[in-house]
């Protein structure tokens, strides 16, 4: 198996920065897992649905914040569903070519009547999935299948080689799928910043916050088209990640203005636009964003200014800020805000029973409701915030919403 015990200790110390390089290294890590699964002769999508699940839950338990990491594991789960529901169709259909064509040379040879449309469904039913006792009632007695002429032996290690060519082919669709995802997250920088001439025009002022690639890259690809604007940044205190991404946009030509977090309600009346990246988008179209974001989508309502949001599509979470399976934030060292040396008065552990006399919080994160965002861009196009829920839907099944291991044992 792949070395899942490093991957889930880079996730618990932070190693890996942004949500891109974790759903990059989470896709590659399930594809390993997928590739060295062991197919049984019978339910190899439970097999791979479990092997998944199983390190999926370690992923998710070694860093709950990363929403990309459950995202991804959720979007490989799907693609193993919709493989197997594909395989399933292909191989009904086999088995349906194969019942005619024997039907006829019976009718020809014997003069026997031939199977009926709805015993061969049941008989596709009862190859396709165990038998079980739902299903026994369901389709009521196995129809009997002309005997052919081979050795009873003979169909038993067809039967197996059949199945065993079945698992392969499945393994090796989900492999190819989890590749085109890779591939996907690849290019969702690229995807996204082909929009920017769509959204930025002649003379404009984009006022943003945070220091999103996503962002950078689209601001980039509109300077690249030969669009003249203006970009404000917001410092984004306490981390200071717009001074960053200020030095780096002045490097690609960019005219750029640094103001401070605080004088964000007064400069936004200058502002034509807002485009801001996103930790992660949730299934009601609300924004998980870094600190701050909801004062600048408070300032952009009330001034009328377009709110855009740009992410790609690993960040589309199907979850809801209230699910249980979802942390919303993560505080920060408090070493950000203050010196230690200098409020060491202020942190007398001695008194009131121990208590320090001083607190810091230091989030991370901030949520924005749906109805402060005007448009999302993903690397699919753009979407308002009431129709994510349609855009997640094709990306995930509504069973693997809780990600937890299901026992395989029958009695």
């Amino acid at each position: 198996m792949p070395d899942v015990s490093d991957f889930i200790l880079k996730l618990q110390r932070r190693r890996i920065e942004g949500s891109h390089a974790t759903a990059r290294q989470t896709a590659e890590l399930l594809r390993s897992v997928v590739s060295q699964t062991r197919m049984p002769y019978t339910n190899q999508a439970a097999a791979l649905l479990d092997a998944v699940r199983a390190v999926g839950e370690q992923l998710i338990a070694a860093n709950p914040v990363e929403l990309a990491v459950g995202n991804i594991v959720r979007r490989v789960l799907h693609i193993i569903r919709e493989e197997d529901l594909s395989s399933s169709a292909v191989s009904f259909e086999g088995l349906m070519i194969s019942e005619k064509s024997d039907d006829e040379d019976d009718v020809d040879q014997k003069g026997g009547p031939a199977l009926s449309a709805a015993a061969l469904a049941a008989a596709a039913r009862s190859t396709l999935r165990p038998r079980s006792l739902q299903t026994l009632l369901e389709d009521g007695p196995m129809p009997a299948v002309p005997s052919k002429s081979s050795s009873a032996g003979d169909s038993e290690g067809k039967s197996k080689s059949d199945k065993s060519a079945v698992g392969k082919r499945l393994k090796h669709s989900v492999i190819e799928a989890i590749n085109l995802l890779i591939e996907e997250i690849n290019d969702c920088y690229e995807d996204i910043s082909e929009q920017a001439v769509e959204h930025i025009h002649q003379n404009e002022v984009i006022l943003t916050l945070g220091r999103s690639k996503t962002v950078k890259e689209f601001l980039y690809a509109a300077k690249q088209k030969n669009r003249s604007f203006r970009v404000f940044v917001a410092e984004g205190a306490p981390r200071y990640q717009g001074h960053v991404l200020a030095k780096e946009l002045i490097q690609k030509g960019l005219e750029t203005t640094v103001i401070t977090d605080s004088a964000i309600f007064a400069m936004i009346s200058r502002v034509n636009m807002v485009i801001v990246g996103a930790h992660a988008i949730m299934a009601n179209g609300g924004v998980i964003a870094p600190v701050g974001m909801n004062m600048l989508a408070l300032a952009a309502q009330r001034h009328a200014v377009p709110f855009v949001v740009v992410a790609g599509s690993h960040k589309l979470c199907p979850l809801y800020p209230h699910n249980p399976e979802v942390l919303l934030n993560e505080l920060k060292s408090p070493s950000e805000l203050i010196d230690f040396g200098e409020f060491s008065d202020c942190m007398d552990f001695g008194a009131h029973g121990g208590a320090p006399l001083m607190h810091v919080v230091n989030p991370t994160f901030d949520y924005v409701p749906p109805n402060l965002v005007s448009l999302f861009i993903t690397d699919t196009g753009g979407h308002n915030a009431a129709h994510m829920y349609k855009l997640i839907a094709d990306y995930y099944s509504a069973d693997d919403l809780v990600i937890k291991r299901k026992s395989t044992s029958s009695n």
